[in-house]
């Protein structure tokens, strides 16, 4: 019963990984993303797989935590790339200021 309702708790996350890596993909842009979050999750996912592989308790669960710290793990890669978005159109808008008649005055 403990690893169907930790099933269930770790497929309810996992449903929400996805949704979140497209909505930021979407997005360009990592404003509403939280590194120190997203590296928080990755260690607790990492720990849940450490303490199934420790006791040797290699079921479904453990499918399930492998999914979601790829899941997870993708988000990553995504804030990484969309900090990247957002530096370019900073930099694209310092570039605009210093070229508009506005700031010549």
């Amino acid at each position: 019963m403990a690893q169907l309702l930790e099933s269930f708790m770790l497929i309810c996350f996992g449903c929400s990984w996805p949704i979140s890596v497209v909505r930021n993909i979407r997005s360009h842009s990592a404003k509403s993303m939280s590194l120190g979050f997203i590296l928080l999750i990755i260690a607790g996912y990492t720990a849940g797989i450490a303490a199934k592989v420790c006791t040797k308790s290699y079921s479904y669960v453990l499918a399930v935590y492998i999914f979601n710290l790829l899941a997870v793990t993708a988000n990553l890669v995504v804030y990484f790339i969309n900090r990247t978005y957002d530096r370019r159109a900073e930099q694209e808008e310092l570039s605009t200021r210093e070229i508009t008649p506005e700031a010549a005055k």
